[in-house]
């Protein structure tokens, strides 16, 4: 294990500007254009921050009662979605920080969001159920109970969602509102992730391994061995890779022709305790990684899935989520204690 003390933003990574939230900083996203990044904390309060100084833009407090659950950003920037513990769904002028419709799904929590690849759509799951709402909070469609909590959704296509469960990832055609594909294993699916052509899914499975399915056949693999739970996963662009965490090693499988089966994954060591948030850059085959002891480091893959660093930072606090500017100039970082790290991402 690597012997790591703090230390400031190193190679590539340059300083930028820092904020604090009231509590625990549970997600973040940028927008409008990528100049402004909006931080959600678990007490519920929200925080827009302009995107070069770091200028508090707004801020609220306990926009939910009893926490803040999820965030996710319009594709168009304008506008973002949160949800919490008392079953409500707010969407936000971004700009403003007005509610522009407030949604009650349901009495229990909302733990997932996520807007449609056009915008038109969100994806709204609490419980066993998940809906479809309008961008102007109408409600579209309801799925029928799912046989466990639902533990993850992802849009494959513009009207096409995918959900996972226990024991099941489910296919929706959101337009003809109904089943278009089941894939099903016996486990529990912890966490799901797409490539970007929406035909490889892959799920991070409660018994320590990642599981995989080829929808156009069906074949399903499961790559097994790591320490811990595998929840984070991430596609690079091109759908070649599939980073992995579960320890506090960054394991890299090779999708390319009919990888990753028989083949070694690509392995990338530096961090000193478990991965806790994974993200591709939107461009080329950078990677940004951070740790349960504050690490964030920034690789550059090769075509085999290995990797060398191109920059790193230390903030002490659990890092709970990273998010790439979108024409990757900055990196944001937020942190259990509430941290709001962005650093500049550039060749000295």
């Amino acid at each position: 294990m690597p012997d790591l003390s703090a230390f400031p933003p190193q190679g590539m990574l340059h300083e930028g500007w820092s904020a604090q939230a009231d509590d625990y900083a549970l997600s973040c996203g940028w927008g409008a254009n990528g100049q402004t990044l909006v931080v959600g904390d678990v007490a519920g309060g929200l925080y827009a921050f302009q995107a070069e100084s770091g200028e508090v833009i707004w801020s609220k407090k306990d926009i939910h009662q009893g926490g803040l659950l999820a965030l996710s950003v319009h594709p168009n920037g304008d506008r973002f979605a949160t949800s919490g513990q008392d079953g409500s769904v707010l969407i936000w002028d971004l700009d403003t920080g007005q509610i522009l419709h407030s949604i009650k799904p349901s009495k229990s929590w909302v733990e997932h969001l996520s807007w449609s690849n056009n915008g038109q759509q969100l994806a709204v799951a609490s419980g066993r159920y998940v809906h479809i709402y309008t961008s102007d909070g109408n409600e579209q469609w309801k799925s029928d109970e799912h046989p466990s909590t639902v533990s993850a959704i992802f849009w494959s296509k513009p009207d096409e969602l995918a959900s996972a469960c226990y024991g099941q990832v489910v296919f929706y055609d959101i337009k003809k509102k109904q089943e278009n594909q089941k894939l099903e294993w016996q486990g529990s699916l912890i966490s799901m992730v797409l490539n970007p052509g929406g035909d490889i899914v892959a799920c991070g499975s409660q018994d320590n391994s990642v599981h995989f399915w080829r929808r156009d056949t069906g074949k399903d693999a499961e790559m097994t061995g790591y320490p811990g739970k595998p929840v984070q996963l991430a596609f690079d662009q091109s759908g070649q890779f599939l980073a992995t965490g579960g320890s506090d090693q960054i394991t890299v499988w090779n999708f390319q022709g009919d990888g990753p089966e028989g083949s070694l994954p690509g392995q990338l060591v530096l961090h000193p305790e478990p991965i806790t948030s994974l993200t591709f850059a939107n461009q080329g085959m950078v990677l940004a990684s951070g740790s349960k002891d504050g690490s964030v480091f920034v690789w550059l893959l090769d075509k085999n899935g290995d990797g060398s660093p191109l920059g790193g930072a230390f903030v002490g606090e659990r890092i709970s989520g990273l998010q790439w500017q979108p024409n990757d100039s900055s990196l944001a970082a937020i942190d259990a204690n509430g941290g709001i790290h962005v650093w500049r991402f550039k060749v000295r």
